[in-house]
């Protein structure tokens, strides 16, 4: 039953990427006038993405829409890795606005309580993926060359089979580009839903008495939340494994961080999948590229993880202790991508 919920599933995300590059390609004149107008330069793609991810509230979609618009000829290298790094950002922000509401509605009485997790997510994300970004950015002419293609790879031979294709080509056809692009969106989101839900059919309860008391050691904790997060690719699965014993005190905080870092490295797994499915090897470098960048960096904390680890501690402490400061943050968090577009 699991496996052909599994197979249902892989076929579905499988359709949506190929139906997604192909409206992208039929749409490419409209949007090129549009993005001409948004992405002037390198950073209003990053504001973009990072906006997009608060819009549509998942980050893996923008880091594959970012895919589709850069193998259609939209976007150039270096936009396309701002791009999946503000899909990053904005995706590890969207947590603290859904506890932040929470706190606004009444609906939870600690702020404390409902951000805990979610701001440390996000201040771990940050701390990792911003020098990242700065790595990565710099590696970027090696990977480019004149014509947008990489010679650092050998030309990727995935192809998907013909009946998506044709399916795909129909279904544009039949209901036009514009709305076959956000059926597209809409599958992808559909397909990670459906994913998730067959996941929760997995025995947490079971894989919690198995690894939660090797979390005690920092890189096996960072090890099993990359392993985890990166074959379910599932950052909600991964996560979900560990926070109800985080939130009943029964792991400490600097033990569910390393856990949490490398959560972060294996959620970038399911956008290396889409520029495979894409067939754009410099799609895949682009991805790698910012992997490794934030493994170097994860691996650089993990060896000083107390001073960091304090760090952290310190800075959510002082932001949850004061309204002032929280609200200041929640307001950069919006203002910081908008000005990335309207001041680039």
């Amino acid at each position: 039953m699991i496996a052909s919920q599994v197979v249902v599933t892989v076929v579905l995300f499988l359709f949506a990427i190929r139906l997604l590059g192909a409206a992208t390609d039929a749409l490419t004149p409209s949007l090129r006038k549009v993005l001409d107008r948004v992405i002037v330069d390198d950073r209003s793609a990053l504001g973009l993405s990072w906006i997009a991810s608060y819009v549509l509230a998942n980050g893996s979609i923008v880091a594959a829409l970012s895919l589709s618009l850069f193998n259609s000829g939209l976007v150039l290298p270096s936009q396309l890795f701002l791009m999946i790094v503000g899909s990053r950002l904005g995706g590890a922000a969207v947590v603290v606005f859904i506890g932040a509401f929470d706190y606004l509605n009444e609906e939870i009485e600690s702020l404390r309580e409902s951000t805990s997790l979610g701001l440390l997510t996000f201040l771990l994300t940050h701390s990792i993926y911003l020098p990242a970004m700065a790595l990565g950015y710099v590696a970027m002419p090696a990977i480019r060359t004149g014509e947008g293609h990489s010679r650092m790879l050998p030309d990727l031979e995935v192809s998907l089979p013909d009946v998506i294709s044709v399916i795909a080509d129909i279904i544009i056809d039949s209901v036009g580009a514009g709305i076959a692009f956000l059926l597209a969106i809409g599958c992808i989101l559909v397909s990670l839903q459906l994913f998730d839900h067959i996941l929760d059919g997995i025995d947490k309860q079971r894989l919690r008495r198995r690894y939660v008391s090797r979390l005690q050691d920092k890189w096996v904790s960072f090890g099993l939340g990359l392993i985890v997060t990166g074959v379910t690719t599932s950052v909600a699965f991964s996560l979900g494994m560990i926070v109800p014993l985080y939130n009943r005190g029964h792991i400490k905080r600097n033990e569910i961080m390393p856990f949490v870092l490398g959560a972060n490295i294996g959620t970038l797994i399911d956008t290396l999948i889409v520029a495979i499915a894409l067939n754009t090897a410099v799609g895949v470098l682009t991805v790698l590229a910012l992997v490794t960048g934030g493994s170097v960096i994860s691996v650089v904390v993990l060896v000083f993880y107390a001073p960091y680890s304090k760090l952290i501690d310190r800075v959510q402490n002082r932001i949850v202790d004061n309204r002032g400061y929280f609200i200041s943050v929640l307001l950069s968090l919006l203002l910081v991508p908008l000005l990335l577009i309207v001041f680039p």
